[in-house]
């Protein structure tokens, strides 16, 4: 097994992780290799990953170090131990399939994130579930009326964390969008481990040509140049601004410009979650009808 690696100042880890979201062929894991520079790593077979010298190349505009070394064949199993499960209080858990469930927990998801997704744990994420956690259900329960199908939208979906625990919290139909087929196909098939396959639609998507359909909660976590291509579409179609929308995936430099782009388009900053460098923004729609 393969392990390539590439190190980039933490000012430009944005555009060198877009860059990879084309390219994850078997997983990727993110190192903080110091307060200035951030690592990322693939993993994959030989012939899957190229075997490289150590070099600085380009990506995104943004210069990086890259080097590969071998891994123990035994690294899929290994592998394993990165993902732990997520208990948030007595309401929630995300756990992948190998962890027995927690005790005295209300809500039970299981997450098999293969090797190119998480179950959770990523600050991003939980920070979403924890917004959502927050609202009151039945705001995904009623009102659904012309256009609102759904009532709730995962934008990005990646393995089908937060579409599957908004299903089971109650926000129903539930649609699962994201741009790459192996997301797609995950969310599917663990909609269906858990029981809610017939809630979760996953679908596959690109926010940069399609407006996001309408729901009475849009979970978007997703990098900040997609949140301000969704905020363009917004801006177009005041008809699509949905009445709630919890936004995560931002450095926390970056929360202060992205609350801003969604309150030029109606959507006020209600509360902001912070995690070490990540921040959670949760977006209420003006006059709230």
């Amino acid at each position: 097994m393969l392990r390539l690696a590439l190190r980039v100042r933490r000012a430009d880890a944005e555009l060198v992780l877009a860059e990879l979201l084309a390219l994850v062929p078997n997983g990727v894991e993110e190192v903080d290799v110091s307060d200035e520079v951030v690592e990322y790593a693939l993993y994959g077979a030989p012939g899957e990953l190229p075997e490289l010298p150590a070099l600085r190349a380009v990506a995104g505009g943004a210069l990086v170090d890259v080097s590969t070394r071998t891994v123990a064949n035994d690294w899929a199993e290994r592998w394993r131990e990165f993902h732990r499960p997520l208990v948030l209080g007595e309401r929630l858990c995300v756990r992948p399939p190998w962890e027995p469930p927690a005790a005295g927990v209300a809500v039970d998801v299981v997450i098999d994130p293969g090797r190119a997704f998480g179950t959770g744990a990523h600050p991003t994420t939980r920070m979403c579930l924890e917004l959502l956690l927050e609202l009151p259900v039945a705001c995904g329960a009623t009102g659904l009326a012309g256009a609102r199908r759904f009532a709730a939208v995962d934008l990005g979906s990646g393995s089908g964390v937060l579409a599957i625990a908004a299903a089971k919290l109650g926000w129903r139909p539930v649609l699962a969008l994201d741009h790459d087929p192996l997301s797609v196909a995950a969310t599917a098939e663990n909609a269906v481990l858990n029981g809610v396959g017939e809630a979760v639609e996953s679908r596959r998507f690109d926010l940069r040509r399609e407006p996001v359909p309408v729901a009475e909660v849009v979970l978007a976590n997703l990098l900040a140049p997609l949140l301000r291509d969704w905020c363009s579409w917004l801006a177009d179609d005041p008809a699509a601004r949905p009445p709630v929308v919890i936004a995560s995936g931002l450095l926390t430099g970056e929360a202060d410009a992205i609350a801003a782009r969604f309150a030029d388009v109606g959507l006020a900053e209600s509360r902001r979650s912070i995690a070490g460098e990540w921040a959670a923004l949760l977006l209420l729609r003006a006059g709230g009808g």
